[in-house]
């Protein structure tokens, strides 16, 4: 990289709480990209699911005040984990176009938004500003061998006037950062399709049947292991795979990790940095057979 990245960083309610694992590892991989993180000052919840259901401007407000928070800073970019987080500073902004719409929102803050930030995922910057070849150059330890599906959810890309970034129905970005630290990227036909999301609290039953479907194609496609970007995704598919089994009378046993802890294995970031830990299924089998896999396939080269 030619010169330093810095950029305003919003971690989300989830990166403090259940997804704090994602918020470590995306915060360690950036320090060893040499990406700068800095953290807008007092953020506040953005409103997450709820608040566009029962307000508008006031869904708008609820990320809009993190965004002024971002012009107070100097900054004219936002960089988010959390689709969900991405979605609705991304909305606030869209909507904000409109002078009127933006007059409402500022109405309700104490600092008014200019509307002059914009939002971006970790992924997105990750993709487009570092970019795949200088990632590569990066790795010191090649996630040779290990066979992953990338999981996107079905927010981080759509609506595609909103979101602007990569492919709304095949996106490719977190495809392609997987294949250039070394890992064996399995063509995944639902990439983009709802795990269920929040219905897991309300209709388990719902969340058992969309997310195990994903677990199913995963396996399916030859996939040991799913990459995700979303923190409910991840829940969704790791935390509940017992439901699912128990729901669905399967029995899947699929590691699902935050894309960023696998670039931190990759760039050789310490584990302890990366919260493997913090996962329900141990992704230590998986990995174990990427590595011997690997190995063999070394050694077969090395015959030849």
């Amino acid at each position: 990289m030619s010169q330093a990245l810095t950029y305003a960083y919003y971690p989300g309610c989830s990166g403090l709480g259940t997804s704090r694992e994602y918020d470590q590892s995306t915060r360690a991989v950036c320090d060893a990209l040499g990406i700068g993180l800095a953290d807008i000052p007092d953020w506040s919840c953005c409103g997450s699911s709820p608040a566009h259901t029962v307000d508008h401007v006031l869904s708008a407000a609820l990320a809009a005040r993190n965004l002024a928070k971002v012009e107070a800073m100097g900054r004219d970019t936002a960089v988010t984990p959390c689709p969900s987080c991405l979605t609705n500073l991304r909305t606030a902004s869209h909507r904000m176009a409109d002078n009127a719409f933006r007059e409402r929102t500022n109405a309700l803050l104490d600092t008014p938004c200019r509307n002059t930030v914009t939002a971006k995922s970790v992924l997105q910057i990750l993709a487009e500003d570092v970019g795949l070849d200088a990632l590569a150059r990066k790795v010191v330890k090649p996630l040779a061998g290990l066979r992953v599906a990338a999981y996107y959810g079905c927010i981080m890309n759509r609506p595609p006037e909103v979101m602007r970034f990569d492919d709304h129905e095949n996106p490719m970005a977190m495809d392609g950062i997987l294949a250039a630290l070394g890992a064996d990227v399995r063509p995944f036909p639902l990439k983009v399709e709802c795990c269920g999301a929040s219905y897991g609290v309300a209709r388990r039953d719902i969340v058992a049947r969309l997310s195990g479907r994903l677990l199913a194609a995963a396996e399916d496609v030859g996939a040991e292991m799913v990459a995700t970007a979303c923190p409910l995704c991840q829940m969704n598919l790791d935390l509940r795979q017992g439901q699912i089994n128990s729901a669905g009378g399967t029995s899947h046993h699929m590691p699902v990790l935050y894309f960023t802890q696998l670039m931190g294995l990759a760039l050789g970031v310490p584990e302890e940095r990366l919260g493997l830990d913090k996962v329900c299924v141990s992704p230590r089998g998986a990995l174990r057979a990427a590595a011997e896999r690997a190995a063999a396939e070394t050694a077969k080269g090395s015959k030849a």
